[in-house]
């Protein structure tokens, strides 16, 4: 699971397995060492209708429908939005890069831009 913030925008991008972990557990968590501290980001699956998040004692929160998880999973469904309050939330597939980077992408969703559509 990687985290992009941005001003008041927070995107989660999830690859196949962390799909199969929220499957599986309702919940994903990722932590980052910083000096001395360490900030956590989880997503959590909820009953409520809308993505919506938290931010207490170093941890992010993002919580995802209970539904908004099966489709995204089961279905060509790319990711959900929504804003709460004055942050943006965003939840999507991650898919591989066009461009030849360092990173392991083998978990990866493949990008739609990349499959061949001739005939």
């Amino acid at each position: 699971m990687k985290i992009r913030i941005k001003g008041n925008s927070l995107r989660y991008r999830l690859t196949k397995g962390d799909m199969s972990i929220l499957e599986e557990k309702g919940e994903l968590e990722e932590h980052t060492k910083f000096a001395g501290k360490t900030l956590i980001y989880s997503l959590k699956k909820t009953d409520k209708s809308m993505l919506a998040a938290d931010f207490i004692e170093n941890r992010i929160t993002l919580f995802m429908p209970a539904d908004m998880i099966a489709e995204i999973i089961h279905t060509d469904k790319v990711g959900f939005q929504n804003t709460h309050g004055e942050l943006f939330l965003l939840v999507e597939k991650d898919f591989t890069c066009l461009d030849n980077i360092e990173e392991d992408q083998s978990d990866n969703y493949p990008n739609p831009h990349s499959l061949n559509t001739t005939k």
